[in-house]
């Protein structure tokens, strides 16, 4: 895919197409940096899809989506560019167009580049004795060690 970096917060917004949504009050202790989140579906009705939007330089901390069957969790990136990292491997590069599946009980992170938003659509894989189990957060030296 084609680099999609965008670090003006107008440009990004009239690229995210499933907008940012409302502060991520919610979650905040498990990010570094300010994150936004539009849900999209009703998760008492159906599967659970909502957008995820970073600022330049939020992440997620380390973290795992158990599950006994199934489970685990889609990325759909719609805006900017970010990165994905599972434990034990090399961060990857994700731009507008990407998608990620990571497998159920896979310790990862994801989140924006330092010089860019970043949103993707977060997809709950259905699945048995599902939990989302958060860790510790991405040190500003793993990060900051990031190159395109």
């Amino acid at each position: 895919m084609t680099d999609t970096k965008i670090l003006d917060e107008k440009k990004f917004e009239k690229a995210n197409i499933f907008k940012k949504g409302n502060p991520n009050t919610a979650f905040a202790k498990y990010f570094i940096g300010n994150s936004y989140l539009n849900p999209l579906t009703d998760p008492t009705k159906t599967q659970f899809v909502a957008n995820v939007t970073f600022e330049p330089g939020c992440r997620n901390n380390w973290h795992k989506h158990n599950a006994t069957k199934g489970g685990g969790q889609i990325l759909l990136c719609v805006a900017g560019s970010g990165w994905y990292q599972e434990e034990g491997k090399p961060a990857q590069s994700l731009n507008a167009g990407d998608s990620v599946t990571i497998p159920a009980n896979v310790k990862h992170w994801h989140g924006a580049k330092k010089d860019s938003w970043f949103s993707h659509l977060a997809f709950e894989a259905p699945g048995e004795n599902t939990s989302n189990e958060w860790l510790e957060p991405v040190s500003d030296e793993e990060y900051n060690k990031l190159e395109d």
